[in-house]
């Protein structure tokens, strides 16, 4: 004869836990109370975070450009180089390598990198403001 298991019943423990079951805590209704003027300093924060992103983006975008030489004729090239010589911030001359390429890339990159930083504390200060 072979014993086989038989199947839960209704009532039986689970053999992993001896602790007491405890019952089902449902969540608050409504939570914290939001206010208007922290939902403006937050979209603020976030409209300064997205707007610092994208001139890092730009500024990258015209490393990339640059170290894989890309055609200066096309359009898109010149308003990403436009971009990036306005979006600096005085960064583009910093260093001086051997090849512009890595030049380029390097000044540029820090720019990007400045940029980040500068979203981030600006956005920090602004979500400060809220109460």
């Amino acid at each position: 004869m072979t014993d086989t298991p038989k199947p839960p019943q209704a009532g039986d423990r689970l053999v992993a836990s001896s602790a007491p079951t405890r019952p089902h805590r449902p969540a608050r209704p409504g939570g914290p109370v939001v206010t208007t003027w922290q939902r403006v300093v937050a979209a603020g924060a976030y409209v300064v975070k997205v707007a610092t992103r994208v001139a890092a983006l730009s500024l990258v975008l015209y490393a990339v450009f640059t170290v894989f030489r890309a055609n200066p004729a096309n359009v898109w090239y010149q308003f990403v180089e436009s971009l990036a010589a306005w979006l600096s911030l005085g960064l583009a001359n910093l260093f001086q390598l051997a090849d512009p390429r890595w030049t380029a890339l390097v000044n540029y990159g820090l720019a990007a990198v400045v940029w980040l930083i500068i979203g981030s504390a600006l956005a920090s200060l602004i979500r400060r403001a809220a109460p």
